[in-house]
């Protein structure tokens, strides 16, 4: 169990240009970064597994570290390694799945009062998002409705009709596609070349098959 647990964040996605099958939403979110026009509000929303947390950590970097003349983080800054080892003090991951309740988000909306730590912006992923009550999304709309500086929100989720309208309005929406066979062989053929596992085309496609 460790071992994949490791092996699953070494090949975990670190810049925009690894996650798989999202081009129509990494390429945007460069262009964001490299004119300076982030929104204070996203909405990442797809099925499970296609890299819409991965993609709120790398946009996370892009907003705290050096880039390229691209938008990509810059792999190797204080920055992106600190995110990558999940160390960085402006980053603030939450589970709505376990901290669904309107004190958990009073709390969230008592601390982005406060400025960034260190980075330009203190960036929150709210994961499954759609899994908070009624009365926490009405605690969550009023932070969206007048942002703090320097904030970015990312919310998450595999259920986007199961927000409020309210809560969509505020925020700029990404949806995530479904991952095709053909981007998941892909992905395997890199990981496995840089591994050393020698694995034919017949079985990569039989993996990615049964991937869903």
């Amino acid at each position: 169990m460790t071992t994949n647990q490791v092996f699953y964040r070494k090949w975990r996605p670190t810049r925009f240009d690894e996650v798989a099958g999202q081009q129509h939403v990494t390429q945007t979110l460069k262009r964001a970064i490299t004119s300076d026009r982030v929104s204070h509000a996203y909405l990442f929303t797809g099925p499970r597994g296609v890299g819409k947390t991965s993609t709120a950590r790398i946009l996370a970097k892009a907003l705290n570290s050096e880039v390229t003349e691209e938008g990509e983080p810059i792999a190797d800054s204080e920055v992106s390694i600190a995110i990558d080892e999940g160390r960085y003090l402006d980053l603030i991951e939450i589970d709505a799945a376990s901290n669904r309740g309107i004190d958990a988000i009073r709390e969230l909306r008592e601390n982005v009062q406060f400025q960034p730590v260190s980075g330009k912006y203190k960036v929150y992923i709210i994961d499954e998002v759609h899994m908070l009550t009624p009365e926490a999304f009405n605690a969550l709309l009023k932070t969206l409705e007048e942002p703090p500086p320097r904030i970015v929100m990312i919310l998450a989720t595999t259920d986007a009709q199961k927000l409020p309208a309210t809560v969509i309005s505020r925020c700029q929406r990404f949806d995530f596609r479904r991952i095709t066979s053909s981007a998941i062989v892909e992905r395997l053929k890199s990981i496995c070349l840089e591994e050393g596992v020698n694995a034919d085309g017949e079985a990569l496609s039989a993996i990615a098959h049964s991937a869903g």
